[in-house]
């Protein structure tokens, strides 16, 4: 395990602030950040993919 902090579905939508709708929409059309499905069916977010999902998000000039 490479102790990288596993994040919520909550966590994740009150930093993007952005409805859950939205959030699994993202999910469903494959444009959100890579998550992991535990055998109790939650769903959970390594910090590490998030931070590289949100960087690959911003703009260039």
């Amino acid at each position: 395990m490479t102790g990288d902090k596993l994040l919520t579905i909550p966590e994740v939508l009150a930093d993007l602030g952005v409805p859950e709708s939205t959030f699994y929409r993202w999910r469903q059309c494959k444009k959100g950040p890579r998550a992991i499905k535990l055998p109790n069916g939650s769903v959970r977010i390594r910090m590490s993919e998030y931070l590289r999902w949100l960087s690959s998000r911003e703009e260039t000039e």
